[in-house]
């Protein structure tokens, strides 16, 4: 089968389209998925840059995000038949191979029926920013109606799903943007107030907008100072929800101050600990978000779709990190 492997870390130049052996069945339960289409993430390209999480095993396909027909079925697979459409977040980060390939073999309860609305590439672009979104503000945020939320890149990839996820459990909602179309495209999805970080202090903007509180929750999906400079905008004894790792300089003498509840997500950690029950939990999670899409209450913005052999150039557009949605890959038959 084809697939883009890379063989060393690097720039994008090292992700290079190869015939590969297909993947085979060896567990009861596992289903092999003919590929349509592959999510492109920023997970992939930290590992492209740097190397895998496990560098000792490679080569390696890189891909997290996947949608595609079910092909053959295990002797114990309970849920699904040959001809299923399917969508999941599984394999990718080294030791699994990725979703950059026209084959990929799954343990079936990680995987859900894909959103019969959504084409193939939207489904392969929702599962990891799905999963992030929700358990960011439901599980770690713990979110409840009416309360105040910050989400930081509200145009991204995990911040377009956050917003919406935010307003369906019945939230107000900000959000950082720096542009005026994307200020257009976060109200579309019931963000109620953007912010222009670059021409605007955002913590006085949300002091403005609660009276001088500060919200409920905040959503850091950027990383480096956002995480500290956002702790003043977090009301006295508020939740604050980060997916990146704080810097090694972060001051979290205001976050202490005000006993601000700090939460860690990492959708990853079931895969790295192979924690099956963690990672049955995430397919029920797509399964959730399925029924809302095909509810038409949740929406993924797909900007941009390149073919298999353009997983480079899909990357350097990534990197130049003026994505509006999602970026995925199309397979071809």
């Amino acid at each position: 089968m084809k697939a883009v492997v890379m063989s060393v870390a690097g720039g994008p130049e090292v992700l290079q389209l190869r015939e590969v052996p297909e993947p085979q069945i060896r567990g009861e339960r596992e289903l092999r998925i003919r590929l349509k289409a592959a999510g492109v993430n920023p997970i992939d390209t930290k590992l492209r840059r740097r190397g895998t999480f496990y560098p000792e095993e490679m080569p390696a396909i890189l891909g997290c995000d996947g949608a595609g027909v079910v092909e053959a079925v295990g002797s114990g697979v309970r849920h699904f038949t040959v001809g299923d459409e399917v969508y999941f977040c599984h394999g990718g980060l080294g030791r699994q191979a990725g979703n950059y390939a026209e084959l990929i073999v799954v343990d079936e309860r990680f995987v859900a029926p894909k959103p019969r609305t959504l084409s193939f590439a939207e489904a392969a672009a929702a599962p990891l920013v799905l999963i992030t979104a929700w358990e960011a503000l439901y599980d770690r945020g713990r979110l409840q109606a009416s309360q105040r939320v910050l989400i930081h890149g509200g145009a991204g990839g995990v911040g377009h799903v956050a917003i919406q996820l935010a307003r369906l459990r019945g939230s107000k909602v900000a959000t950082t943007v720096s542009t005026p179309e994307k200020a257009v495209f976060v109200r579309s999805l019931g963000a109620d107030l953007p912010i222009f970080y670059r021409q605007t202090d955002f913590v006085r903007a949300v002091w403005d907008w609660t009276g001088g509180e500060g919200v409920d929750l905040a959503l850091d999906t950027l990383g480096g100072a956002i995480l500290e400079q956002t702790f003043p905008a977090v009301r006295v004894y508020g939740d604050i929800v980060t997916l990146l790792a704080p810097a090694p300089e972060t001051d979290w003498r205001v976050a202490r101050d005000r006993n601000l509840r700090v939460g860690f997500e990492l959708m990853l950690t079931p895969m790295l600990k192979n924690l099956t029950n963690a990672q049955q939990n995430q397919a029920e999670i797509l399964r959730q978000c399925a029924r809302l899409i095909d509810q038409g209450q949740l929406r993924i913005q797909l900007s941009h779709t390149f073919p298999l052999a353009e997983a480079a150039a899909a990357h350097r557009l990534l990197e130049q990190g003026s994505v509006l949605g999602k970026i995925a890959l199309t397979i071809p038959e």
